[in-house]
């Protein structure tokens, strides 16, 4: 005779043959039978209990960017729904695959204009590539295996809406879940003649550039060899920042505002691109549009979105850059090389020069120095969005081993300290970052409360500058009055303590180190709130170094502004290495 078990049991039964080991969210009366479920099964799926629902979908997010499998959270009927957007929507636009349970009211109730009852499939339309409301208990399992199987084919969100009765209804527990059946996509192998067509614009060109995106997980020590062997400078998007170690001679950072100098220049100044895994949005910014362009991507769709392609190449990124290296003849260092590798290293001693600056407000280069200091080989950094990116972009010093996330293409402000519960949740051995604006940390602060409960010891590190200064910049440089980008202080280090964590409020350098090394030895989360300075991160995407191409008044006042006495313009490291 076969078993019988409640519908909500037998689903959470599937997210465990898929290998979900844990599941954010906050109850509500719709999701009862659910919560039930994770109780039944607490041990062997974890529960994270979070403060918000926004906060369980972007830890889920920040999971899944970290392990490249899908992970899943939970909202109710209504509110908690609603609240699940910004997170599922961060997860969608960096293309990672997650699973939102969304509670509803019993089918009885459903259309007759019910407490907390709301249409709920139109709301997550377009943010998922799967949508279903379960009409039978018998098929909830059915429906969560086929969501599953579905954001992993998509790399996208699935979402299931349960309606709360049908999860306490008893069905046959015989239910065969497909997780053991999944298999990995087979990259496509590239094809040997566009390969050959790529490497003869290569061999041509005056300035070659390759730019990794994220598609090239993986494939970093490909790459490097790439690069030794046809001494070729290395770009990446913000999404594939790890890929190459950030210390790598030849990696030149990124093109773009969450950029570097080096990045910028060379990309505006390369003849011919290989571009490896990416659908960069901001290509037409920094890359001459009559450059040579070969494009290498598993989506079709994407080849020519952003610039025109003289070689397409529909293939793994990792088995494409296998195939040029291989069958490419070595190229010479050129003066071209020789200036991106001066540029970078110019970059490098401009910014470390500031690491043990002692004016106050603090700037930025003296907290990323203890980060870095402190990270363990395999540290996880969830950064925030605002200057923070940038900051976290320029100064982390990220190894193939340690992870880089941001929310890269949504771009939500609230992203890092969410995105730290996920990463430790799912990694409880390794060191975890959350770095934010004190705009940022503001929005989601409340969640430090859920790093106490659980014991998680997350390091979150806060950049108060009393500014958004991300939009600050940008209303600068439209000639406006600063409007709605001013915020007051607040000691978060005592609001951190006080919520229960370990807190630290610090204002000069000694303040800073001494906060650092108590740090170390955490047994909780902790929270170092660090007041910097409101200074803007160097515009590299408008840097006025050159007088002799640029106007040297102009030239002058944006290098005392920023310090950047010392940073040498492209054009004169052309010169010095002989072009």
């Amino acid at each position: 005779m076969v078993e019988k078990i409640n519908a909500s049991d037998a689903m959470i039964k599937v997210l465990e043959d898929w290998g979900i080991h844990n599941i954010y969210g906050l109850p509500g009366g719709s999701f009862d039978s659910t919560m039930n479920a994770l109780y039944n099964r607490r041990g062997t799926m974890n529960y994270v209990q979070v403060r918000h629902e926004e906060v369980g979908a972007l830890a889920a997010a920040g999971e899944a960017k970290i392990t490249g499998k899908i992970a899943a959270t939970f909202g109710s009927a209504g509110p908690g729904a609603v609240h699940l957007l910004n997170g599922l929507y961060d997860a969608q636009y960096d293309h990672v695959p997650v699973l939102a349970l969304v509670g509803q009211v019993p089918t009885a109730a459903m259309n007759t204009n019910y407490f907390q009852e709301m249409n709920e499939n139109p709301m997550f339309a377009d943010v998922s590539v799967y949508n279903r409301t379960v009409m039978t208990a018998e098929q909830m399992p059915h429906v969560v295996d086929e969501a599953i199987r579905e954001a992993y084919k998509y790399s996208g969100v699935a979402v299931v809406t349960i309606p709360k009765d049908l999860g306490w209804t008893e069905i046959d527990d015989n239910y065969v879940s497909s997780a053991k059946l999944y298999q990995a996509p087979i990259m496509p192998e590239p094809d040997l003649d566009r390969v050959d067509e790529a490497i003869e614009i290569l061999k041509n060109a005056k300035h070659p550039l390759i730019y990794v995106g994220q598609g090239a997980k993986g494939a970093g020590e490909d790459i490097i060899a790439f690069s030794e062997k046809l001494h070729v400078p290395i770009l990446t998007t913000a999404l594939a920042k790890g890929i190459i170690p950030d210390d790598y001679k030849a990696n030149m950072g990124s093109a773009g505002r969450v950029a570097s100098k080096p990045g910028v220049e060379i990309a505006r100044a390369a003849d011919a691109i290989l571009f490896l895994g990416s659908d960069f949005p901001f290509q037409p910014y920094f890359i001459t549009p009559d450059a040579k362009y070969i494009q290498v991507d598993i989506d079709s769709s994407k080849l020519g979105r952003r610039h025109h392609v003289d070689v397409a190449i529909l293939a793994d990124a990792k088995k494409t850059i296998e195939a040029i290296t291989e069958r490419a003849a070595a190229m010479p260092e050129t003066p071209w090389y020789k200036a991106a590798l001066a540029n970078k290293q110019n970059w490098v001693d401009w910014m470390t020069s500031f690491e043990d600056d002692a004016e106050t407000p603090l700037r930025v280069e003296p907290v990323f120095k203890q980060i870095n200091d402190m990270a363990t080989n395999d540290a996880i950094f969830q950064v925030d969005v605002g200057n923070v990116t940038i900051n976290g972009m320029r100064y982390l010093q990220t190894n193939q081993q340690q992870r880089f996330t941001t929310s890269g293409w949504y771009a939500t402000m609230g992203y890092a300290l969410p995105a730290a519960i996920g990463a430790q949740a799912e990694f409880p051995d390794r060191q975890v970052w959350s770095i934010s604006g004190d705009g940022g940390f503001a929005m989601v602060m409340q969640d430090i409360l859920t790093q106490v409960k659980y014991h998680m010891p997350i390091i979150n590190v806060v950049l108060t500058n009393e500014s958004l200064g991300f939009i600050e910049a940008e209303q600068d440089d439209t000639k406006q009055p600063h409007s709605g980008v001013d915020l007051i202080d607040a000691d978060y280090g005592a609001a951190a303590t006080a919520l229960g964590a370990e807190g630290y409020t610090v204002h000069t350098l000694d303040e800073l180190k001494d906060a650092f090394a108590k740090a170390a030895n955490r047994k909780g989360p902790v929270v170092i709130d660090v007041k910097i300075s409101d200074l803007r991160p160097i515009p590299v995407e408008q840097l006025v170094l050159d007088p002799k191409t640029q106007d040297p008044a102009a030239v002058a006042e944006f290098v005392k502004k920023y310090h950047a006495e010392s940073l040498i313009p492209l054009r004169q490291l052309l010169e010095d290495a002989g072009e």
